[in-house]
């Protein structure tokens, strides 16, 4: 505080150019306060006495200021704050240094630009002076809120998403302090800003209202501390509880990404484009089968709770008044990249239109349903497409009948949709633009946030139980509510600790690698879930040594086609589809029972509908081609290049299709096939004889010569498991059901990844056929028993390079999606983006995939692809090379090379037109 007696006035002293604020540079210049760092309590008693408030006016006043000098220097030195003060000469470059956005009447130099000044006068008025009656220059509340939001707009970009809240404080604060007039006549005179900006100092009526305070005494001084201090502790706590209400994705952005305050809240999510319309792409399947794909459960229950608690649960947000939306809601499932779905097909046009059902199925000939057989597909929560509700569950261990669960169907991850100017193209078999990761976060969030927000589990348990639920009841919801988030937390502890002190088989520390929108590694998951998970759910302890780090994630690849391959998978590992199909149902959560201690014909037992997954692999698969009178693919078909329902931008060129099929022929066709509608595809020397008819073993291309990121082609022959003995997985039962000429384990509770995991699937899939009594023909049907669960003998790791039908609708490329464009993976391998962001769908019709722009920093929500992480090392798993065209005339081949340069982008981009035909 200003002591007149002991501190004499000494005007226009120095003021650092770092101390950018004209008030507090006032404060400084006249010697009410000193330059350096201020104590809190100095400061904001000060600018309290100079406001001219009292009581309880000037105590928030002072409140405000300590709230305000808090945050000035940045949060990093919050604390130092705290116990030092305001650093008044290191405020250059903090929080309220709007960097050019402001302003701009003070240099960085600390120079004042008077054309500024003149600038801010244009924004007032005249005024009468109330002191001495003469006309002056001025501007009221609303002036400056114009002269702010202007200096906003002439920011443009570089202005921050906070600058709009310090518009309530520096020249609207200046105004409370130096203005004059009362109510909407209150107005700061341009004459005193120029005078505090170039001379230091305050009007004559600040300076009287500062030098007249009265001296505290030292019992004064104590009291107020304590009570400052006690005001400042609750303003920092409704600061940060308005901002994470407010701001979630930006406090989180601020806070260490691996902190537990930063994991307590909701991951960000990117918004989603407005749409004006969407359109499902015709691809041979009926209304009928569409939704029944989109909504038909596997057997999962890959949510932690029953389908009513789902539906019960609110979304992980705080909000100070009004209640946060549920977790279902179709709208907020969209931000994780879920595409909406009907409650149910049998409604009016203009609903099936919104959805983007009636469109095609309007203007083509219905083909016929193929899910006859089976009963339709519910979806009477409107809950996304790939979401499904599995009924009449029973506990495979005890028998016990258990509520409704909730699971991902194979749509989840392997429904596709692309947006262009506000139109939402979907199509079934197309990889997924989701983030799984991140809706595990939130799911896990919104039960702690129900167990632990105020209110929030009363609303639960209403939703639940009724809101005439006795306690008893209540209290045994919360106490199973908690249980499972107990478990989650517990479990996710346990991964994190098992991950950071094992290595990888290459000796390297393991490390998740981001998936991302569009990716996962699937292959990982799978293994961490059957061989650990699973295991401690069936009360096994000590297999959490079988977890391993999610770090080969890969692009959901498309499934139509697929039912023709004799392998499947990018690696060409799985050849039985019943084997390929019922791990993944495994992998995305089904119940198993792997304990010994109930009665020994209950191993083995699961929830996976292996019915269901032989209804979607017919589906899939259509009739034999074959058996047509010109061979063709029926089933699940590719989508067609979209030209008929978008603009010019998707107009095919003719010329240029017929020179880039010349193209493709010399470059393309030697390993991804010819065209599958020419008679030289099924004529290829790759179609091999299978049962009664034909399986396509597609081309694949040795590691080391493809030489694209090697770590999912790895992951099952590199990474091995332990079992319990007494499950008696005896990988050697694969030559005796299948005929296998491949090697075994040489243990029973020892093997490779690969091995067990084929087996363990073949046993579940064998006790669901026992248990359900299923007749040899109908066992022989699911089987496709001309497939076998046996390894490929092809040596060493490889990767599958399938025919390229419907390649426009599968970006991003590269099995581990590390390319964004068609125009990118044609360029060589060295200028490929390093960095491209996930999460927006929008969709580039030129280069045929997503958009890539120089420096390009993503929006908020959005995942960013990088190859290399901060430290410039390589990331596992993102490596955006090989498949390169790049060799020159007369070069040698080279490994990751496997084409000649082009010759300019006219001829990347003849070629380019050509496979948006396919």
């Amino acid at each position: 505080m200003h002591d007149p007696t002991s501190k004499p006035f000494v005007p226009s002293i120095e003021v650092s150019p770092d101390n950018p604020c004209p008030f507090l540079r006032g404060l400084v210049g006249e010697g009410f306060v000193a330059g350096g760092t201020v104590p809190l309590g100095t400061l904001s008693q000060t600018i309290a006495d100079a406001s001219g408030e009292t009581g309880p006016k000037k105590a928030f006043a002072g409140l405000q200021v300590r709230g305000v000098a808090l945050i000035a220097n940045g949060l990093g030195h919050i604390l130092k704050s705290i116990f030092s003060g305001a650093q008044l000469d290191a405020l250059r470059g903090g929080p309220l240094d709007k960097l050019g956005a402001g302003s701009r009447i003070l240099g960085v130099d600390g120079k004042v630009n008077e054309d500024e000044i003149a600038r801010l006068a244009r924004f007032g008025r005249a005024y009468s002076d109330p002191d001495s009656g003469n006309t002056e220059q001025g501007l009221n509340a609303s002036d400056i809120k114009t002269f702010m939001s202007d200096n906003l707009k002439r920011a443009g970009s570089a202005a921050r998403w906070y600058y709009p809240l310090l518009m309530k404080f520096e020249w609207p604060i200046l105004l409370k302090i130096m203005g004059k007039g009362e109510g909407e006549d209150r107005y700061l005179g341009v004459a005193d800003v120029r005078t505090l900006f170039n001379e230091r100092k305050f009007p004559a009526r600040i300076n009287q209202r500062l030098l007249s305070q009265p001296v505290l005494s030292a019992c004064q001084r104590t009291v107020r501390g304590v009570l400052k201090l006690a005001a400042l502790l609750l303003a920092i706590g409704l600061v940060a509880l308005v901002a994470v209400a407010e701001f979630p994705d930006q406090v989180r952005a601020m806070l260490p990404q691996k902190g537990i305050l930063a994991q307590l809240l909701p991951p960000p999510l990117p918004r989603v484009p407005e749409t004006t319309a969407a359109y499902w792409l015709e691809q041979n399947w009926s209304l009928k089968d569409r939704h029944w794909f989109h909504h038909a459960s596997q057997g999962t229950a890959t949510f932690p709770v029953p389908y009513s608690w789902f539906l019960a649960l609110e979304q992980p947000r705080l909000h100070l008044v009004s209640r946060p939306g549920m977790l279902k809601d179709s709208a907020y499932l969209e931000r994780f990249g879920f595409i909406p779905s009907p409650q149910s097909i049998q409604t009016d046009v203009t609903t099936l239109r919104r959805f983007g059902y009636a469109n095609v199925y309007e203007t083509t000939t219905q083909v016929p349903d193929l899910s006859t057989r089976w009963t339709a597909a519910e979806n009477v929560d409107g809950l996304p497409v790939g979401f499904a509700r599995m009924t009449g569950v029973v506990d495979p261990a005890t028998g016990r009948r258990e509520q409704d669960k909730i699971g991902l169907t194979c749509a989840a991850c392997h429904t596709g949709q692309i947006h262009y100017k506000g139109v939402d193209v979907r199509f079934d078999g197309g990889p997924a633009t989701t983030d799984l990761k991140k809706l595990e976060i939130a799911t896990g969030l919104s039960i702690a946030y129900t167990l632990y927000v105020p209110f929030r589990f009363q609303r639960f348990a209403d939703r639940v139980l009724g809101p005439e639920a006795s306690k008893t009841d209540r209290d045994a919801l919360k106490q199973k509510l908690g249980a499972i988030g107990k478990f989650l937390i517990d479990w996710q502890n346990k991964y994190n600790d098992t991950i950071t002190h094992k290595e990888t088989w290459d000796k390297k520390v393991q490390k998740d690698t981001e998936e991302g929108f569009g990716r996962l590694d699937a292959l990982n998951r799978i293994g961490n879930q059957v061989f650990s998970q699973d295991l401690a759910l069936s009360g096994l302890s000590g297999f959490e040594k079988n977890l391993h780090a999610q770090d080969a994630p890969v692009s959901y690849p498309a499934i139509w086609t697929v039912p023709w391959f004799k392998f499947a998978q990018y690696d060409a590992s799985i050849e039985q589809p019943l084997i390929r199909n019922a791990g993944e149902a495994l992998g995305v959560t089904a119940l198993l029972n792997l304990s010994d201690a109930y009665p020994e014909d209950r191993l083995w037992r699961s929830s996976v509908h292996i019915n269901t997954l032989g209804w979607i692999e017919d589906m899939l698969r259509g009739p034999d081609p074959f058996k047509a009178a010109e061979p063709k693919f029926g089933g699940l078909l590719s989508p067609k290049w979209p030209s008929q329902i978008l603009d010019d931008a998707w107009k095919l060129k003719a010329d240029r299709v017929e020179r880039g099929r010349a193209i493709y022929a010399e470059m393309c066709s030697g390993c991804h096939l010819p065209a599958v509608d020419t008679p030289a595809f099924w004529s290829s020397k790759h179609w091999e004889t299978s049962g009664d008819s034909k399986v396509l073993n597609a081309v694949t291309i040795p590691l080391d010569e493809i030489k694209t990121d090697p770590e999912q082609s790895l992951v099952l022959s590199n990474r091995t498991v332990d079992v319990p003995g007494f499950l008696k997985v005896n990988t050697a039962d694969l030559k005796t059901w299948w005929q296998c000429n491949g090697s075994t384990a040489s243990s029973p509770t020892e093997m490779v990844y690969a091995l067990g995991l084929m087996t363990v699937v073949d046993l579940v899939a064998r006790k669901w056929m026992d248990d359900e009594k299923t007749p040899d023909a109908e066992r022989a049907k699911l089987w496709n028993l001309s497939r076998q669960n046996c390894l490929n003998p092809a040596p060493g790791p490889r990767y599958r390079a399938r025919p390229l039908n419907g390649i426009w609708a599968t970006a991003p490329y590269l099995h581990n999606g590390s390319v964004p464009s068609l125009y990118w993976l044609l360029k060589p391998q060295n200028e490929r983006p390093t960095k491209f962001c996930m999460g927006h769908r929008d969709y580039d019709p030129v280069t045929v995939g997503f958009p890539v722009s120089v420096d390009e920093r993503c929006k908020t929500g959005e995942t960013q692809f990088s190859m290399t992480g901060p430290d410039d090392k390589p990331i596992q798993g993102n490596s955006v090379l090989g498949h390169s065209f790049e060799r020159k005339d007369g070069e040698p081949k080279r490994p990751g090379v496997i084409g000649r340069t082009f010759k300019d982008d006219s001829e990347r981009y003849d070629l380019i037109e050509y496979l948006k035909t396919l």
